[in-house]
Order: C-alpha cells, then sequence, then structure tokens
C-alpha cells in the first residue's frame, strides 16, 4: 500500500530536506517527478504540478533557497518579473540561481546558485514578496549586456511588451555605465528593441533580418479585409505584400493551430502575399540564412528596384 503524501508537500513549494523530513527519500523524489506528481522549480527546490506558476509562488521557491541579504538578478530575476530569460539549451538541465550581494557581504555558497559582489545604486533593487530582487529595467540593462545578441533583444522586447518601462527609460538608462563590458551590444539592442514583439522567436528573426542587412519590417501588421480585422501578421513588409511568420513550440504545435495557421496562409496567398514561415528548427545559423536569402528573394520579385532587400 502506498504512503499518503504529506499534505504540506502537494499545498506548496518543498526542498528536498523538507520531503526527507516527510518520509519521501531522494529516489522516491526522483520517481514522483518522473510520474509528474511534482517538478523542479529551482535547484533542489520541488513543486506539486497540480499548483499553476505565479510570481508568487516563485518567491515562495527563492525563499527556500536564499537569505535576506542575497539579490536576486540576472535571469532569475527577470523569472521572477514573469520574464523568460532562458534559451532551449538552457532548460534542459536547471540553470543556476543568479544572485549578488552588496560589496561588504558574503557571498551566497550553495549548490546550484551562481553568486558575485556587485555595485548597486538603491534604485536598481526592490523587494517582491520580501526577496530583493533587481528591478524590471535594471535587469533588462545587465542582460543586454551579457546574454547573446539573440537573447538580449528578446528580453529587452519583452520588458518593453509587459509595459515595465519604455522605450524613453532604456534609453536615459545607457548613459549609466559608460565604459562597461557589453555596454556596445547593449546600445546596438536598444535601438532595436520593440515591445510589439510578442515572443523570443520573433524577436531573434527580427534581430537575424536586421544583421543581414534588410529594412526593419512592420510589427504585428494588422490585415483588413472589407473593413474588418482578419489576421494581425508577426512581421511584414505591407507595402510588397511579404510576411514573415514564425512558428514556436508553445502556439504552433498542435494540430488545431496547425490547420489554422494552413488556413490562414493559404487566405493571403491568394490575396497576392509572400509568406516566408520560420519554425524552431530553422533558428541554427545556416536555417537563418536560407530564411533570409528566401526573404531577400521575395523583395526582390517585388520591388527590383528598391534597397529593401540589398
Amino acid at each position: 500500500m502506498t504512503t499518503p503524501l504529506n499534505p504540506s508537500l502537494l499545498s506548496r513549494p518543498f526542498s528536498c530536506a523538507r520531503a526527507r523530513e516527510s518520509g519521501v527519500s531522494r529516489h522516491a523524489l526522483a520517481a514522483l517527478v518522473r510520474d509528474h506528481v511534482f517538478r523542479r522549480m529551482l535547484q533542489g527546490v520541488y513543486v506539486s504540478t497540480a499548483i499553476e506558476d505565479s510570481v508568487d509562488l516563485r518567491v515562495s521557491a527563492l525563499r527556500l533557497v536564499i537569505g535576506p541579504h542575497v539579490i536576486v538578478c540576472g535571469r532569475t530575476a527577470a523569472w521572477l518579473h514573469g520574464i523568460d530569460a532562458f534559451e532551449y539549451a538552457d532548460l534542459e538541465v536547471l540553470p543556476p540561481i543568479e544572485t549578488c550581494v552588496p560589496a561588504d557581504c558574503t557571498r551566497l555558497r550553495r549548490r546550484g546558485c551562481a553568486s558575485s559582489r556587485r555595485e548597486l545604486h538603491a534604485g536598481d533593487v526592490m523587494a517582491i514578496g520580501g526577496i530583493q530582487v533587481t528591478t524590471p529595467l535594471r535587469t533588462a540593462i545587465d542582460l543586454g549586456m551579457q546574454l547573446s545578441r539573440r537573447s538580449g533583444l528578446a528580453v529587452l522586447d519583452s520588458f518593453l511588451h509587459h509595459g515595465f518601462f519604455n522605450q524613453v527609460a532604456l534609453q536615459n538608462e545607457l548613459r549609466r555605465f559608460p565604459g562597461h563590458r557589453g555596454i556596445v551590444q547593449l546600445r546596438q539592442l536598444v535601438a532595436m528593441a520593440d515591445g510589439r514583439s510578442e515572443s523570443p522567436g520573433e524577436s531573434w528573426v527580427r534581430l537575424e533580418m536586421l544583421d543581414e542587412g534588410l529594412a526593419c519590417p512592420d510589427l504585428q501588421f494588422i490585415v483588413k479585409w472589407r473593413g474588418e480585422e482578419l489576421f494581425r501578421l508577426d512581421l511584414a513588409y505591407a507595402k510588397h505584400k511579404v510576411c514573415i511568420e514564425y512558428d514556436g513550440v508553445e502556439f504552433h504545435d498542435s494540430l488545431l493551430q496547425q490547420v489554422h495557421d494552413e488556413r490562414r496562409r493559404e487566405w493571403l496567398r491568394r490575396h497576392g502575399w509572400i509568406v516566408v514561415v520560420v519554425r524552431k528548427e530553422d533558428l541554427t545559423r545556416d536555417g537563418i540564412l536560407r530564411k533570409v536569402a528566401e526573404i531577400r528573394t521575395a523583395l526582390r520579385s517585388r520591388s527590383p528596384r528598391q534597397s529593401l532587400a540589398s
């Protein structure tokens, strides 16, 4: 007969130590994770799969790991603000919890945590549920300097999209960091950042298009028919009736969604649009170059004397 689980393990995040105290061994816990009873939230922190993700839940998980003088920063801070700053490869294993402490404090030394000493202004730090965390603006600035160009732009776009700050605030904040490592990249990304982007994949594709010399497309272009809004296109050169759509993992893998996408694209083609579809498997360097070439060919077919595709 299976021993009932302690109700406390089913109602909130818990540590491995708490699981052992409740009679669940490490081996049994691993089996419960495989059976989708629990999921790992952080290194050494678990939660019932029946509990929906939320900022409050993330705060509860972090409280089990970090102390009061520790500041959550980097990608973990973005996660706490509800922004996904992790690439596909990072999700194959749980990434470290990124933290920092004031220069006169001892760094957090814990398995699964990456900690550093940093000089932060008072305005760079806020509290969420009692957890100290870098503000959305400071988090975006840090990640724009630290991450790859693709991930950095996706993070900036996402923070803007969710209304944490505007482009003016982002531009003004740049003045604080002359000579910092990564500032050249950050300035470039801030100039391209756009809160109309709705997914990291859209940001990645737009960046590659711009880096390859294509003109900036319209974002979330609305297609109307007989005065009614029919579709919104991820990226479009509307005057030339060329659009680029990104098919990501979360929204386009179901059969129903695939049928819906194809019907929409058939309608667009019948009404004179060239549709270029970029899928997750195209996000390699060679794949992107092939797609950029396809976009360039489409633009040239519509505007042979224009500089859009030069």
